[in-house]
């Protein structure tokens, strides 16, 4: 085969894949930006995830860095993949498919030291949620935050509604003068269909009653047991998820890879 006939096959090739690689960071690119925005106005409101640091035991981590320091690495990502398929830039191309690899690697080893910790991991959830229920009362977005939790899960404090004596106001002891004493928020009632308007007032002394009457009115399994359950019954779907994340990772580092090699190729016949 002449050059001019690797040339021009090798270029049609080229061409199919740099566009899909464009077309493909443009996406990633915008989910970035999109990232970056939300990470930004939560910054600029100051209260609605940035007080969470505060008040929980996050070792002084604000949780909008999570979304600024991910939306900046997709949006590098996104930039690089889709300039330096364009342009045909082989270093942009290399830069996109090793950082690409490095941050599959890294999820990789997340995922097996997770599984290899897995009871480290939960005793951590279950720190973390009953000193959220210390802090209930002391910022409003965290408590929408519970209240949500418990609500989507069916649940009622990290392993149980008495989780609940670790807050001032709920706790049960003589000394607790509140009205809320001994009972639970709003969040761990159960819910009757026919109710239209939410019983903010229905958790109120839950915790006096035998065990057997509170599972009528509260929920009574703990958040995390019902997390555990949840990923368990959709176990497929979760894996399907992260696998579906992994290939779609190693099938951009070898588009990239295969461009690079193309480019390489045309550039050595001239």
């Amino acid at each position: 085969m002449s050059a001019e006939d690797v040339r021009d096959t090798t270029g049609l090739s080229s061409c199919c894949i740099k566009y899909f690689i464009f077309g493909f960071n443009v996406i990633f690119w915008f989910l970035g930006i999109a990232f970056l925005g939300i990470g930004l106005w939560a910054w600029n409101e100051k209260g609605v995830l940035s007080n969470i640091s505060s008040i929980t035991d996050l070792g002084g981590f604000d949780p909008v860095w999570l979304f600024l320091v991910v939306g900046g690495v997709m949006f590098i990502l996104g930039f690089a993949g889709c300039i330096g398929a364009l342009r045909e830039n082989t270093f942009l191309l290399k830069f996109f498919s090793v950082f690409l690899g490095i941050i599959f690697f890294l999820e990789l080893t997340a995922g097996v030291l997770a599984f290899v910790f897995k009871d480290w991991i939960k005793d951590q959830l279950y720190f973390f949620i009953n000193n959220n229920i210390r802090a209930y009362r002391d910022d409003i977005d965290l408590q929408n935050l519970i209240d949500f939790t418990q609500e989507y899960w069916q649940c009622c404090g990290a392993f149980g509604a008495d989780d609940w004596n670790l807050n001032i106001y709920f706790n049960c002891t003589d000394s607790n003068a509140s009205r809320e004493r001994c009972g639970v928020p709003f969040s761990c009632c159960t819910k009757d269909p026919a109710e239209d308007v939410i019983n903010t007032q229905c958790g109120y002394d839950a915790r006096q009653k035998p065990e057997v009457d509170q599972q009528i009115v509260i929920y009574t399994k703990g958040c995390v047991p019902q997390f555990e359950k949840w990923l368990q019954d959709n176990l497929t779907i979760v894996a399907g998820i992260f696998i579906g994340i992994a290939l779609l990772q190693i099938f951009g580092i070898c588009l990239a890879q295969n461009l690079v090699s193309d480019i390489e190729a045309v550039r050595a016949s001239w």
